[in-house]
């Protein structure tokens, strides 16, 4: 929080709130006092020594690569280990002596050998090409480092721009696994669900955490999360059409581990309710739960149209605008309100079964939906409505 632009921000608003006469010259002085030093910038030698770490870090790579077949099995894994250990060593004792940014460096060099490693332990033992997956190792094993160290080279909680990209690079893997699940017979779109269930639970979940790290990498996480379901949404309505293949296939719609992750999105966002006790975060439970509720009672329609899981993913967008509202989190209020657009959009535009049928269905949709309206303004206290 205590960084160099939000200390010129806070300077420079001190002096307007003085020359305004808001606060007194001995309050403004009191603020600075009370502020703690900040941490020294990155010179010239540390540039130069990021650099050389990097320098010797690819070193290291491309000795080990060039000798490889060389080197015993056994001797190349123990070389990986030691990498590491020795990067983590260093880091430890720059931490130590107040030397953060090599501290971090160090920390950053021992994820990359770690990814290096993982690439050569599995062609040293022949085995599985599983790009995603080993990514996904990479990313989890990179961010145990940066728990632990606060790093952000390894792609740490401390910064926001490293918030979003641990959330654009679980959106992707999760997107060619869904895809690839639909060769053996399941819907993308449900093991889609499923993820962005466990996105925006785990969000809600580490937001609700003391730390303000937490905070601000769960946030981040959670407004993914709040899209992911909503464009989710939008897809089971105009991609869900296959009604019969449902019926008939005998393999199921989703793998047991893609529910698992969902069932573990909304035990994380209740969870996350009992411990902010916001009335929002259980709507946003109840989002997600409807969400993953449409995948099971979408083939049970036996008049060919999925009545019930368009009214499922209704009212799943509904409770996220909800939610947004009562939280004041902005974000999740678009979701939910592009979630209804699109669901709407998908039910009556969807190149199957009666107009007629889908009209009146959405009519009796906006009735209740007036009437929950009505129900809420009359349940909130005025300065809420």
């Amino acid at each position: 929080m205590f960084d160099k632009t939000y200390r010129q921000r806070l300077e420079a608003d001190l002096s307007q709130w003085e020359a305004d006469g808001v606060i007194a010259p001995a309050a403004a002085t009191s603020i600075r006092s009370a502020l703690p030093p900040l941490s020294p910038g990155i010179n010239i030698a540390v540039v130069v020594a990021i650099v050389g770490g990097l320098l010797i870090a690819a070193a290291f790579l491309a000795f080990v690569a060039a000798h490889w077949t060389e080197i015993a099995r056994l001797l190349r894994f123990a070389i990986l280990i030691a990498g590491m250990v020795v990067a983590g060593g260093l880091g430890a004792w720059f931490a130590a002596t107040g030397r953060n940014i090599l501290a971090d460096l160090c920390a950053s060099i021992g994820a990359i050998i770690f990814g290096a490693g993982i690439a050569l332990v599995g062609q040293m033992y022949h085995l599985g090409e599983d790009f995603a997956g080993g990514m996904l190792l990479w990313s989890i094993g990179a961010f145990a480092a940066a728990l632990l160290t606060g790093s952000r080279g390894a792609l740490a909680w401390n910064s926001r721009v490293a918030a979003h990209l641990v959330a654009v690079a679980l959106l992707p893997w999760w997107i060619a696994t869904s895809l690839r699940f639909e060769l053996d017979g399941a819907q993308p779109s449900f093991v889609l669900a499923n993820g962005a269930a466990l996105l925006f639970g785990a969000g809600l979940a580490i937001a609700a955490a003391p730390l303000p790290r937490a905070r601000r990498l769960g946030t981040v996480l959670s407004i993914y999360g709040a899209f992911s379901l909503a464009a989710v949404a939008c897809l089971e309505v105009t991609t869900v059409d296959d009604i019969n293949r449902f019926r008939n296939s005998t393999v199921p719609a989703q793998p047991l581990w893609a529910i698992l992750c969902g069932a573990a999105g909304v035990i994380l966002a209740l969870a996350s309710a009992g411990i902010t006790r916001r009335a929002g975060e259980i709507l946003a439970a109840c989002s997600i739960g409807l969400v993953l509720l449409a995948a099971p009672i979408w083939p049970a329609s036996t008049a060919g149209e999925p009545w019930f899981a368009y009214a499922a993913l209704l009212c799943a967008m509904l409770c996220l605008v909800v939610s947004g509202v009562l939280d004041d989190v902005r974000p999740r209020i678009v979701a939910g309100w592009l979630g209804i657009a699109g669901v709407i959009a998908g039910i009556t535009w969807a190149v199957k079964g009666s107009l007629l049928r889908r009209s009146a269905f959405l009519a009796a949709a906006g009735v209740v939906a007036v009437v929950f309206a009505t129900a809420l303004n009359r349940a909130l206290p005025r300065a809420q409505r």
